[in-house]
């Protein structure tokens, strides 16, 4: 039996992909900081990303199950909204930490156990490759950090036998949305810098999440790189036409237009 490890395991995403994975034959180790429900070939561990004796533990773990992993899947984030001014410095770092550094602390601990022509998939965003917009800037560096730091892993881990490939997604229908509703509200109502331009702000967001996916297309996509003899280093799920289209203009342009919508 091939093992996979999955990060965020028990939330909308990593949810689909254990019930997926175990479908499809698969040994899977659930990784999350609360436990997802126990069920044939499901390991559910404790775990915090974010703590290396956590983390360390996890391994010891693991290692009960299984000598070697086929894959590690990272699912673990966190979504964060609010201006890079007014963001108080422990919600600053928690973002970094979760969705940038939690992911480089377990490929540390856990590569060594992946076999010749095993996989890491990590989820980005679909604003990785994209200029950060106003508000999501914290969100969008550190998923912009993780998206060059997969690309180089990549390609590190190719003279190893070890293929790296970053998904890419748009709204998914998660408890992430919610999460991102409340934070965009809280947002409006206790900035003192952009009352005005965070309300225009809100109704902008409402229609680029109105258009999410189901958390199980995301779980296809995993299991499509899976199976990949030869996976590719990007796959785009749910890409948002509009913000594409600002991406390619000049950034002069950008800035302009922002300011129009939101001011």
């Amino acid at each position: 039996m091939e093992y996979v490890l999955i990060t965020g395991s028990n939330g909308g995403m990593g949810s689909e992909t254990v019930k997926l994975l175990i479908q499809q034959g698969y040994g899977v180790i659930a990784l999350d900081k609360t436990l997802c429900p126990a069920c044939d070939n499901c390991f559910a561990i404790q775990a915090d990303i974010t703590d290396e004796q956590s983390i360390l533990s996890a391994l010891d773990a693991v290692k009960q199950i299984t000598p070697k992993l086929h894959a590690i899947i990272h699912y673990a984030g966190i979504y964060a909204l609010n201006s890079l001014i007014e963001m108080e410095k422990n919600e600053f770092e928690r973002v970094i930490k979760v969705n940038f550094l939690g992911a480089c602390a377990i490929n540390r601990v856990f590569v060594p156990l992946l076999e010749k022509n095993g996989r890491i998939i990590i989820m980005t965003s679909e604003l990785a490759p994209l200029n950060p917009l106003p508000f999501t800037g914290l969100y969008a560096v550190s998923k912009s950090a993780l998206d060059k730091y997969a690309y180089s892993l990549r390609m590190e881990l190719q003279l190893l036998g070890i293929s790296v490939s970053v998904l890419r997604a748009g709204a998914v229908k998660t408890d992430m949305l919610g999460v991102s509703t409340t934070a965009l509200e809280k947002f409006v109502n206790s900035t003192k810098l952009y009352n005005c331009n965070a309300k225009r702000f809100k109704k902008v967001v409402d229609s680029v999440e109105a258009k999410a996916v189901e958390p199980s297309v995301i779980a296809k996509k995993s299991l499509k790189i899976l199976k990949k003899k030869k996976p590719k280093f990007a796959y785009a799920v749910n890409r948002n036409p509009l913000l594409r289209l600002l991406n390619v203009l000049p950034k002069q342009l950008q800035f302009w237009i922002i300011r129009k919508i939101l001011k």
